[in-house]
């Protein structure tokens, strides 16, 4: 808490207490006094004084605040009319508290226990609740750099060298009281590159569903400005842009309240002040749009975050820069990070200049009400805001429609943000490019090894149980080729033979005809039976029978097993020869 400047004075039924509180939030404070306690309260401002007399509330007590100044004038009733009251201008004892306290005990009982038996603190003990104060020590201007100023026009200075630790959140620069306009532009840039998220930035980029749909929201100007396209083309007069604009009951109570006062700006001063305006609206404009003119919790912090002249006290001296700051701002702060956005808050920009002040106002008016609102963001009110609502009603709209055409003709590119946004982007697509390149690719041998897998699996299943005979058919016939018939096999069933193969053939002559055979072991049999050897039927039938049931594997369907089974055993009657 800040003790602001006061003094006291005194008629003989009242006692005037004026109290100098540049800069507070005079729209929340407090007033107490009974009997010789009085306090005063308003952020950032704490103000408690012991009086040497006694007050009294009795409805006679009046209180009044000077703006300009910013002074709160209180007279209070003295509870015995006419009694003088002694020493109003010794201040810093007026400032001591009533009862003087020590942190330790008058009398101290020696090997006592520190802590009471029931474990808790005396009840009956006063806490002291009383805030250390000192005087208040005006700064001088000569102690006040001349080149370090801030607020409209340039009109403020040493407001920081008191508040800045009531008010630090308010701002990004520290010490802007001793921090020169180069110096704050240099460490604003730096600050800027390293708050810049590439990934931020890029996610955006890709995944714009979010950013589009800002995007085609419709702010309150859009359709006053198209309304004055329609109906007045090109002729922009005043009065009828005036004419468009209509001001809520609300808006018309905060006008009545501003004081009414002039501004004496040399030219650097004035150009200053319409480049800030647009640095301003810029973000005004993007709060708008993000929010859809729902204001939160956080409407005051994007507003002030965007703009440079209200967190940095930056100074300007062209249009282009003020774009370039803007749109590197909009791509490191907010929720929403895009080079699009930048872009249509530009364009709603120019609407507002072009549809005149009274548009101009209105904006500046919800900027007002935003930053009240918040604690503490209503500092920047009495630095900017209340300033520029007085002196835009003054404002020339000759003036304003040549800014706007300045911002018109104005141009912004990614590349001049000086944040390697295309090389970025460039990369982006560079890998989206080579992971879309890697999945088709996967996609399309899936497909081909898919049919040819089953095809390969079908025909193993298939062969697999024709491979051994063919192999053995084969190798007989490279030693007999010349001899009798000899057919592929198709059926392992059973005894494996069909009409066409069998192994075992008579002929004319009563004498069978040797086949090969695959042994158990996979490797080649010996003859059954050598051609022209005479030898019984039945025996070799019967050694026939024990090496079939040793080396042939079934693997014919079902269906078919019952069928072929029966035929060759048919056939094997038939060839057993009669004893």
């Amino acid at each position: 808490m800040l003790t602001p400047a006061f003094d006291l004075s005194q008629d003989p039924d009242f006692l005037t207490v004026a109290i100098r509180v540049p800069y507070a939030r005079v729209s929340e404070f407090d007033v107490y006094f009974e009997g010789v306690d009085f306090k005063f309260y308003a952020k950032p401002y704490f103000l408690r004084l012991t009086l040497p007399g006694r007050i009294v509330e009795n409805g006679n007590e009046q209180g009044s605040y000077d703006a300009d100044k910013g002074i709160f004038t209180i007279r209070l009733p003295k509870e015995t009319p006419g009694q003088h009251f002694e020493g109003l201008n010794m201040l810093t004892a007026l400032l001591a508290p009533r009862k003087s306290r020590t942190a330790k005990p008058l009398v101290e009982e020696i090997g006592a226990s520190e802590v009471s038996e029931g474990g808790v603190e005396d009840d009956d003990d006063e806490f002291d609740w009383e805030i250390e104060q000192s005087p208040y020590e005006e700064v001088p201007e000569s102690a006040l750099n001349p080149n370090c100023r801030y607020g409209f026009g340039n009109l403020r200075s040493g407001v920081f060298q008191r508040l800045q630790d009531e008010l630090s959140d308010v701002i990004d620069i520290k010490d802007p009281d001793f921090t020169s306009a180069a110096e704050r532009r240099q460490k604003r840039l730096a600050a800027e590159l390293a708050k810049f998220d590439p990934d931020h930035y890029l996610a955006d980029f890709m995944e714009d569903e979010a950013v589009k749909q800002v995007l085609e929201y419709n702010p309150w100007w859009s359709d006053l400005y198209s309304e004055m396209m329609t109906s007045l083309g090109k002729s922009q007069e005043e009065e009828n842009l005036a004419a468009l604009v209509s001001f809520s009951e609300e808006e018309k109570y905060q006008l009545r309240k501003f004081v009414n006062k002039s501004y004496l700006l040399d030219k650097k001063a004035h150009r200053q002040v319409y480049y800030s305006l647009i640095d301003i609206l810029l973000a005004y404009c993007y709060e708008t749009r993000v929010t859809e003119g729902e204001r939160n919790v956080e409407s005051a912090w994007n507003i002030r975050k965007l703009s440079p002249t209200l967190c940095w006290f930056e100074t300007w001296t062209n249009v282009h820069e003020i774009l370039v700051s803007f749109g590197r701002r909009v791509l490191c702060y907010p929720l929403y990070r895009h080079f699009k956005l930048v872009m249509k808050t530009y364009r709603d920009t120019i609407k507002i200049l072009q549809l005149g002040k009274s548009a101009v106002l209105k904006c500046l008016l919800d900027i007002h009400k935003i930053f009240q609102e918040n604690d503490p963001a209503y500092i920047l009110n009495d630095l900017y805001i209340s300033d520029y609502c007085v002196w835009i009603q003054k404002a020339k709209s000759k003036k304003l429609a040549a800014l706007a055409e300045a911002l018109k003709k104005a141009s912004l590119t990614k590349a001049q943000l000086g944040l390697e946004l295309e090389e970025l982007e460039a990369a982006a697509f560079l890998v989206q490019e080579e992971e879309t390149t890697s999945k088709a690719g996967v996609h399309s041998t899936s497909r081909q090894q898919t049919p040819s897998s089953s095809s390969e699996t079908s025909g193993s299943e298939e062969s697999e149980g024709s491979a051994s005979l063919e192999t053995e058919e084969s190798d007989s016939e490279q030693e007999e080729p010349g001899g009798g018939e000899s057919e592929t096999g198709h059926s392992l069933l059973g005894p494996f033979v069909e009409e066409s193969s069998m192994a075992l053939l008579l002929n004319d002559g009563g004498m069978c005809r040797s086949t090969t055979f695959l042994g158990s072991d996979g490797g080649r049999g010996q003859p059954l039976a050598s051609p022209g050897a005479p030898r019984a039927f039945g025996p070799l039938i019967q050694e026939l029978g024990e090496q079939l049931e040793t080396s042939v594997q079934i693997s014919e369907p079902k269906d078919s097993a019952a069928g072929q089974q029966d035929s060759v055993l048919e056939r094997e009657s038939r060839q057993t020869p009669e004893d």
